[in-house]
This record gives C-alpha cells, structure tokens and sequence, in this order.
C-alpha cells in the first residue's frame, strides 16, 4: 500500500472516529442540538472528503497516463456545504447553526492534524 493510501485510510479512520464522538455526544448529554448539528456537518464534510480522495486520485492517474484531467470537484463540495447550511436552517429546533459550520470543517481539520503527526513521525526518523 503506497503512502497516500495509508493517507487516505488514516484520514477516514479520524473522521468515523469523530463520528462515533459525535454520536455518544448527542445520545448521552445535555446538548443534542449541538452534537446533531456537529454530526450533520460533520457527515457531509466526510461525505466531501470521500469526493475529494476519488478526485485527487482519478486527476494524478490521469496525469500519469498523459490524458486530460478533469477538476477536482470543487462545486460538489460547495454545493454539499450548501445544502448543510440549508438543512440546519429549515430544521433549527434539531440542528445548531454554528455546530454546522464547524462540522463542514472538520475534514480541513483531520488533514491538518494528520498532516502534522504524520510529517512529525518522518522528520523523527531520518
């Protein structure tokens, strides 16, 4: 397995383990408003994710055989983020606005972070 599928696997390993938080959060505390708006983005934003590694791996394949690439799906996602933000506002009384938002930027978050370990683990070694 090449480095960026280990990448890709780690990745989507962080985002269902933030799920499973998410759900507990909204089953066993007082704050299910906050935890189902942090799980409804935060679904999407792994929904995004998933389209965006199929992309990036379809485009450098593409390059790779010397054929046109197409774009890397950047309307999906926002149309994605769109329709959470729709989502939470027609359904306020379930879903907590800001939760939204900062679930829809978990994905950027979960590459950060596992860019940071992972670039820290290969500084380490050499």
């Amino acid at each position: 397995m090449n480095q960026y599928n280990r990448m890709i696997t780690r990745q989507r390993k962080w985002m269902f383990y933030l799920l499973a938080l998410f759900v507990l959060g909204w089953g066993f505390t007082p704050y299910p408003s906050i935890f189902l708006g942090l799980l409804l983005g935060t679904t999407l934003s792994f929904y995004n994710l998933w389209v965006m590694q199929r992309k990036i791996n379809r485009f450098g394949q593409a390059v790779s055989e010397g054929r046109g690439a197409s774009g890397i799906g950047t309307f999906t996602r926002l149309a994605t983020a769109a329709l959470a933000v729709l989502i939470a506002m027609r359904y306020e009384e379930y879903f907590h606005f800001i939760a939204v938002i900062l679930g829809l930027m978990t994905t950027y978050v979960v590459i950060m972070i596992d860019f940071a370990l992972f670039n820290n683990k290969t500084s380490k070694g050499k």
